[in-house]
């Protein structure tokens, strides 16, 4: 079911402390949503409320706010998270999976916990909120979620393997779950944004250096994106604002095998301008 009116809704926020989270948070409350803040980080949490509760104080047109410090990959967490939400507002009609984490390298020395991590945080974080909001948006008739995909959850993304298939998984699941959900009243929209000026893409430094990454979108575009999509039930929210990912995602449509070739061939010319030959055999 579309969440057309945002004013007394009850929204579920996973990443909230920071970044999409935060902005979507903020955006949602501006037209009284009341927001349940998770994050992981316990003091980004108190300042993520402080910061809400200065830009609109508590006022009957404003929506209310509860934090909990969530680990999205401990199921038993997850689980207190939303029936402290249902507890506290008396329902939960939205769920915004945006708890997420980044991490390249080549493959050789990309190690099976890295890849663990990225899995469990990215996917498994996504499907345990959805497993645990789910019984309360059956017993109401009614619920959506927002799953935080990324561009490269439609790409094969040199020296992104883990990130892509984490990302790719969120695709999946999101697909099969609107065809399960057919005309159940509950909806998801899936989010593709390209790089995004997060806390999270701040930290890859290097790698984004190496591929050349273009920031281009903000974390509260997104968000004003993400609340209109809602809105208008979109299954397929794609965010890439650069030349570059646009064409890629049309090629990736039209040829796949092309497209990773092309990429795979741009990735290689920009390592030779930016490494000696010594460093580029072990990449």
């Amino acid at each position: 079911m579309v969440v057309t009116n945002f004013e007394g809704a009850v929204a579920v926020i996973t990443g909230g402390a920071s970044g999409i989270g935060f902005a979507t948070a903020k955006a949602l409350r501006g037209k009284g949503t009341h927001v349940v803040l998770a994050d992981i980080n316990s003091q980004g949490l108190q300042r993520a409320e402080e910061q809400l509760r200065q830009q609109q104080p508590a006022t009957a047109s404003a929506g209310g706010i509860l934090t909990m410090v969530t680990d999205v990959t401990n199921e038993e967490q997850v689980q207190e998270l939303m029936r402290q939400a249902s507890t506290t507002f008396g329902r939960i009609d939205l769920v915004v999976t945006s708890a997420g984490i980044g991490a390249g390298g080549p493959i050789d020395s990309f190690s099976v916990s890295q890849m663990q991590t990225l899995m469990n945080i990215n996917f498994m974080g996504t499907y345990i909120c959805t497993h645990a909001a789910l019984p309360y948006m059956r017993q109401q008739g009614s619920g959506y979620f927002v799953f935080l995909s990324s561009v490269a959850g439609k790409l094969g993304v040199p020296f992104l393997s883990g990130y892509c298939a984490s990302k790719w998984a969120v695709r999946g699941f999101a697909s099969a779950l609107r065809a399960e959900w057919y005309n159940t009243g509950l909806g998801i929209t899936t989010v593709y944004p390209d790089w995004v000026d997060t806390p999270m893409v701040q930290k890859e430094g290097e790698v984004a250096r190496i591929m050349g990454v273009q920031v281009l979108l903000t974390a509260d575009q997104v968000a004003s994106e993400i609340v209109q999509a809602i809105a208008d039930g979109r299954p397929d929210l794609t965010l890439a604002p650069t030349r570059d990912t646009s064409l890629a995602l049309q090629l990736y449509k039209e040829d796949p095998g092309k497209a990773e070739q092309l990429m795979g061939a741009s990735f290689h010319e920009r390592i030779a301008l930016q490494y000696p030959q010594t460093d580029r055999a072990r990449m």
